[in-house]
């Protein structure tokens, strides 16, 4: 086996991804893919080591990073926008022995101390003459002769990707071809999965799980179509839409937000498309909410982690539940745990533990973090905190580790948050806890206004008593021109201060 030939059985003809315009069919990626792998093979790559892409969506990343699985080496998809000292620290936590530069990571790559990477071996830039000490081009590889895809088993490693951080520094998670795999046939069980006559929209980071599982791979498997899309913009991304014809459109919520606030857009804007599908983060339902009745888009939200590979639930297949990240994928278990560690009652909150062929190997070299989030009979602690209804539907609560404890009272943030976004002044809003001299913790909130509305802080805090218990709302109510967030629009709680 190997997660590589998930390109192999789709006809020649058949588009498999349109980069910068221009099409590239399957036929041709096969053929690429196998002088790739030669040229490689060339430069001495071999099983087990880390190749590096500091790409963005491409198709050079596309080639190169199949190209990698199928000589058995382990691909490491970086932020090619990253700065200098994250991407030492990344390629130094990998040991890379060859990472790939495309121009406008190049800046950056210049002020990397390669004395600091020991395991460094090749750098290869995407583009000829675009990165001054690269020992090779993409189009150089190109000349070598094809190789044979090398076959390995379901525990080989196939991918380090590194965590969002949103808690403490960035781990690389280790995720086999049978962890990628697995989740692939486990989303294919969800009724109305992306098909061979789907056009997919292809804007989130390859970098990132997210788009390189559920977005790449997962299409690649179908063979279905990816639109590759370096930037969004709302305007632009419709022209993008209409002229591909994409039919599945999957978004971090930053993305639907810019959607459901861009008027100049027409309330047919999006009747080609079957499938708008939303994970990451939590979706404000205000927003799902403008979504349907704009553009009568039903927003599907689904719920997954990295070390998940990364999807637990989806509402793909179901009906529109607003607030809820759909239903546990076949072939994977999932419990509700509550503070003592056992099963918490039906209605109750608990933590998400998932089991299943999906649930990485745990993070490179960090045993103890290991641990901590892997059981010895194997579950994954997730951190999240969730709740079901009779009918299955999973509803996110909040992250355990962003609980806010107020006089002994637990607050998730996500409720306050909810609450606050339904003002109609409130675009966006971070809350957090921050600490009291009486109660421990307090509830802070960061706000962003709508584009010239106006509101105090004792307007928000008295909308939040009318619709929260006392303890629950905010204490301190702080403006700001916008939230932090990753590249997955995952608000980064711990910059908030």
């Amino acid at each position: 086996m190997n997660l590589a030939h998930i390109i192999d059985p789709h006809p020649a003809d058949r588009v498999a991804i349109f980069s910068r315009g221009r099409p590239t069919t399957y036929g041709m990626l096969r053929d690429q893919v196998a002088h790739l792998r030669g040229g490689l093979a060339r430069l001495g790559v071999q099983q087990g080591d880390r190749v590096a892409l500091l790409c963005s969506n491409g198709r050079y990343f596309v080639d190169l990073y199949l190209a990698a699985l199928g000589l058995g080496a382990v691909a490491v998809p970086l932020n090619p926008v990253s700065p200098a000292p994250e991407i030492e620290r990344e390629l130094a936590t990998v040991s890379a022995s060859l990472v790939v530069v495309e121009p406008s990571a190049a800046a950056a790559w210049a002020q990397v101390d390669r004395a600091q990477l020991p395991s460094l071996r090749h750098v290869l830039a995407t583009e000829a003459g675009t990165v001054p000490e690269a020992d090779a081009s993409f189009d150089d590889l190109l000349t070598a002769d094809p190789v044979d895809v090398v076959e390995v088993d379901e525990q080989h490693l196939a991918a380090l990707i590194f965590t969002s951080g949103t808690a403490g520094s960035p781990r690389a998670a280790m995720l086999s071809h049978g962890n990628l795999l697995s989740n692939l046939d486990q989303v294919h069980t969800a009724n109305g999965g992306v098909t061979e006559d789907d056009v997919v929209y292809g804007v989130l980071p390859v970098f990132h799980i997210f788009g390189l599982n559920v977005v790449l791979n997962l299409s690649l498997l179908r063979g279905a179509t990816v639109v590759l899309v370096q930037r969004f913009d709302p305007s632009t991304a419709l022209d993008t839409i209409k002229e591909r014809g994409v039919t599945v459109i999957p978004g971090a919520p930053p993305l639907w937000l810019a959607f459901s606030h861009f008027d100049e857009a027409p309330a047919d804007s999006f009747t080609g498309v079957r499938m708008a599908l939303t994970g990451a983060a939590k979706m404000p339902e205000e927003a799902t909410k403008r979504l349907r009745d704009r553009y009568g888009l039903e927003l599907l939200e689904g719920y997954g982690l990295t070390e998940a590979s990364p999807i637990v639930t989806s509402s793909s297949g179901l009906e529109q539940r607003i607030g809820s990240v759909g239903k546990v994928l076949e072939g994977m278990q999932v419990r509700l745990v509550d503070e003592h560690g056992d099963d918490a009652l039906q209605g109750d909150s608990g933590e998400i533990w998932v089991k299943g062929p999906n649930v990485f190997l745990g993070y490179l070299d960090e045993p103890e973090a290991t641990a901590k989030v892997l059981t010895a009979d194997g579950w994954l602690r997730t951190g999240d905190i969730a709740v079901t209804d009779d009918d299955g539907y999973l509803y996110l609560v909040d992250r355990a580790k962003d609980l806010i404890i107020v006089s002994g009272f637990n607050v998730y943030p996500a409720e306050v948050e909810e609450v606050l976004m339904e003002h109609p002044a409130v675009h966006e809003v971070g809350v957090v806890g921050v600490p009291h001299p009486h109660t421990g913790e307090a509830v802070k909130a960061f706000v962003v206004l709508e584009p010239g509305a106006s509101a105090h802080e004792d307007t928000l805090v008295t909308w939040c008593l009318d619709h929260l218990a006392r303890y629950k709302c905010p204490s301190k109510i702080l403006f700001v021109d916008e939230l932090p967030r990753n590249v997955s629009g995952k608000l980064l709680r711990r910059s908030l201060v």
